[in-house]
């Protein structure tokens, strides 16, 4: 019908001019003489004579069309009324899609936009090649898989005295079966390499699948060495391809540090959501993600992005154009508009089949994916976000687990207290130990303990230096604080002076991570966010030790401190305390 539709449109004829020039009676009432009139009747009734001709061949198309449509009925064992509406044409939910042309990326964007139908076609797309970097990388991974689990062979066969031709036969086919496996779980997907624990845990269950299907074997009563296998090979392989794994993870973000090995991304979305996005991004290098571009809704007055050197590439409707120009390898949605819906998907069936990744920020900054869930529903998919747990057996175990590890430490470590506590006293008049108010759990103040690293009235001299700060707005910090002792200032580099808060951990005051317990002046300036942080006890390390300490601003706290009551766990807890030994032993941010 659309070829139809097309052929009467050309046979119309084309009427220029104006409504007067074109009506008889107007020249009759106007100075045109007889014969003009009868020049113009006669031209008007061939005009109208070619319309009743165009009108003709239309219907008779149409006609033919919907003898077309019956008998293609007839031959499909359907009724004619079932592909045709009442009036004899076909209802528009069954449409037969035209094939559509083959054009470049940008084309069939613009004819999108221009016609607004759907013609791109996913199967002809021209698909991105993946980066050399991530091809590399995917290609040492699996080669450091292939190497320990032929290692891990290479010893457990030999090691219970069976190398024999079935003993080799089973440890090569355990060595192929090995990466397999991991594939299979996803250990080798893109989304899980730089960042989380998702790549490790896929490695687990990997070697969890392989002694299951060794015990089989086993069972099955074959007469091959899978019990060296299951008690040392698998195992051995296991942990050596986390270590490969560790390795060129750390050697992957010193990649990134440099700009290297990253994701080109175009980021689309109002203004203020990309700046903020991009600042994130920046700073979280090791998520991988190098911004190129950003499209939004008014880029005539996009001055912030430029000022973080951000190009500007276009509107919402040019992020297709923007993401062939640039090359990038994905585009990031942070907030489109409030028809963000419908935008998201016509872009996403626009990238079909081009291999360029469709990212979505859902704008949860605090929420961690743990407590992220997608929970689908008849219409629409939905996020479920778990609330963080601020009570129940959990809490309970945080808290045996703090108790118990700081009268370990205090036990362990009393010979260096004592030494500490004679350095403080023979350097500096005064007593050995430092109290301070701080705000607490709940609100409620407590003593905090430390050994005292300046001298007896620093307290009084500080309305003297804060003008010289260079903290952040709220708190006071120096690098070259006079009232720091010498020993003092040793103790703040190695964080020693922290040590005596064991005893507030004792006493259940604060836990062994947590976020900074902070003084009661900088808790009057906290806003909405940051009361957050008061839920749950404050901590001898935290987010904020292992990233970056006194250089980090106010914000930065902040977000860090609440991220964490959020989404707190043991296991976040034990890899905060893993890393706090690296960021004692480098000293940064500590004065």
């Amino acid at each position: 019908m659309a070829e139809g539709g097309a052929g009467v449109i050309s046979d119309w004829p084309e009427v220029s001019g104006s409504d007067e020039e074109r009506d008889p009676f107007t020249f009759v009432a106007g100075t045109a003489t007889p014969d003009q009139v009868r020049a113009d009747a006669h031209q008007r009734a061939a005009q109208r004579g070619s319309l009743v001709d165009a009108a003709r061949r239309r219907k008779q198309i149409e006609l033919d069309r919907t003898a077309e449509l019956a008998a293609e009925a007839v031959a499909s064992g359907l009724d004619a009324d079932d592909i045709l509406g009442a009036a004899g044409v076909r209802p528009l939910h069954q449409l037969r899609p035209v094939p559509a042309p083959k054009h470049s990326l940008t084309d069939r964007y613009r004819l999108n936009h221009k016609v607004g139908g759907l013609i791109h076609d996913p199967f002809s797309a021209r698909r991105r090649r993946a980066p050399e970097w991530l091809v590399r990388y995917t290609t040492e991974l699996v080669a450091g898989d292939v190497v320990a689990a032929a290692v891990a062979a290479a010893v457990a066969v030999p090691a219970l005295g069976t190398a024999g031709p079935a003993s080799i036969a089973t440890a090569v086919a355990t060595v192929a079966l090995w990466p397999v496996l991991i594939a299979s779980a996803g250990g080798y997907a893109e989304r899980r390499l730089g960042t989380g624990s998702d790549e490790y845990r896929r490695v687990l269950v990997s070697s969890l699948v392989e002694l299951s299907v060794l015990g089989v074997v086993s069972a099955a009563g074959a007469a091959l060495p899978v019990r060296s296998l299951v008690l040392l090979g698998v195992p051995l392989a296991t942990v050596l391809t986390l270590l490969s794994r560790v390795f060129l993870r750390r050697r992957l973000h010193r990649a990134r540090r440099t700009h290297q090995m990253t994701k080109q991304v175009v980021a689309v979305g109002r203004e203020a959501s990309v700046v903020d996005l991009v600042r994130r991004l920046r700073r979280d290098v090791s998520a991988g993600f190098t911004v190129v571009g950003a499209c939004v809704p008014q880029p005539w007055r996009a001055s912030a992005l430029t000022e973080l050197g951000v190009p500007v590439l276009g509107g919402m409707d040019d992020a297709v154009e923007a993401l062939e120009r640039t090359h990038a390898d994905a585009v990031l949605v942070a907030s489109a508009s409030d028809s963000a819906g419908q935008y998201l998907r016509n872009l996403s069936w626009r990238l079909e089949g081009t291999n360029i990744e469709v990212l979505v920020a859902p704008g949860l900054i605090e929420v961690a994916p743990a407590r992220m869930q997608i929970r689908p529903t008849a219409s629409l998919p939905l996020i479920h976000v778990r609330e963080p747990e601020f009570r129940g057996m959990r809490r309970v175990v945080k808290g045996v687990f703090d108790r118990s590890l700081a009268a370990l430490l205090l036990v362990l470590g009393l010979p260096v207290f004592a030494l500490l506590a004679l350095a403080v006293r023979v350097s500096s008049s005064g007593p050995v130990f430092y109290r301070h108010s701080r705000v607490g759990m709940r609100g409620r103040p407590f003593d905090l303990l430390k050994f005292r690293s300046m001298v007896v009235d620093a307290d009084k001299r500080i309305d003297d230096l804060r003008e010289l700060s260079e903290g952040n707005d709220v708190q006071f910090k120096m690098r070259r604080d006079p009232r720091v002792t010498a020993v003092g200032r040793f103790l703040r580099r190695s964080s020693l002076d922290e040590l005596p808060q064991l005893l507030n951990v004792l006493r259940g005051e604060m836990s062994i991570v947590g976020p900074r317990p902070h003084v009661t002046r900088e808790v009057e300036q906290y806003g909405p966010d940051m009361h957050r942080r008061l839920l749950v006890k404050p901590g001898i390390t935290g987010l904020w030790q292992v990233s970056g300490r006194s250089n980090l601003s106010w914000d930065e706290s902040v977000e860090l401190d609440v991220r964490y009551v959020e989404n707190w766990s043991l296991s976040l807890d034990l890899a905060i305390i893993w890393k706090t030994g690296r960021a004692v032993i480098k000293a940064s941010g500590a004065y």
